[in-house]
């Protein structure tokens, strides 16, 4: 059946929002906590195996860490001790101190909350490592939901899974339409597309550039996150 509600305003109530490039700056530590946990594998540093994991790696930023070493090693269980290692050497680095907001990013949260919009926070890594970043940024209450790929069933980006589970789960808005994704990858957006949100903001603080992002489906590139207010103040359509 087909919906003939006239839509002259889109409230754009949820916001869903990536982590790492996008709210967090990280440093390149997915780079260097991967070639920890490869090393561990047997990946010999400097070789061509080393450098066509990596540039995989960074190909499928954005992506459920896990798919990208099953990818990567083949067999399970050689995935999941890849992983495991990552896992630990991530937040060994965040531990470190190694990590900080991209600036305005926490404004930025703030502000959407304050203007009646619900936002999650959304990333491809486990939970003890989301966790871990969240307690390392003083970010526990900072966002209405946080999510990872298990959170979802288990399948992170490209899936829509994320940004489907905090539609569902927050309740904030009565049409897909109305939510918006923002990231810095491919993945970001293709979740962003698949998902039937309304807006798909790439931003450039992150793993890909603007040809990478609209490449993708992005309906806005921003130079950072802290432009997301201002583009959303534009409403209806954005």
């Amino acid at each position: 059946m087909t919906d003939n509600t006239p839509r002259t305003t889109r409230t754009h109530g949820l916001i869903v929002l990536d982590m790492a490039g996008t709210t967090v700056a990280d440093g390149g530590l997915v780079e260097r906590a991967f070639e920890r946990a490869a090393e561990r594998l047997g990946v010999e540093p400097g070789s061509a195996d080393h450098a066509t994991k990596l540039r995989y790696v960074r190909d499928t930023m954005g992506e459920s860490k896990i798919s990208v070493f099953r990818h990567l090693f083949g067999a399970e269980d050689l995935a999941r001790r890849a992983n495991s290692a990552f896992e630990e050497a991530y937040g060994s680095l965040v531990d470190g101190g190694l990590i900080a907001p991209v600036p305005g990013a926490r404004e930025t949260i703030e502000k959407l909350r304050a203007d009646g919009r619900t936002v999650a926070l959304t990333t491809g890594f486990a939970r003890v490592t989301q966790d871990a970043i969240l307690d390392a940024l003083g970010w526990q209450d900072l966002a209405d939901l946080t999510l990872c790929p298990a959170d979802a069933g288990g399948r992170g980006r490209p899936y829509p899974d994320m940004v489907l589970a905090a539609f569902l789960r927050t309740g904030a808005v009565a049409d897909v339409r109305d939510t918006v994704v923002a990231g810095d990858t491919s993945y970001d957006m293709l979740s962003g597309v698949r998902s039937g949100a309304g807006i798909v903001a790439g931003v450039l603080t992150g793993a890909h550039d603007r040809a990478a992002l609209t490449g993708h489906g992005a309906t806005h590139v921003l130079a950072s996150i802290a432009e997301l207010p201002a583009l959303l103040a534009g409403e209806p359509g954005a």
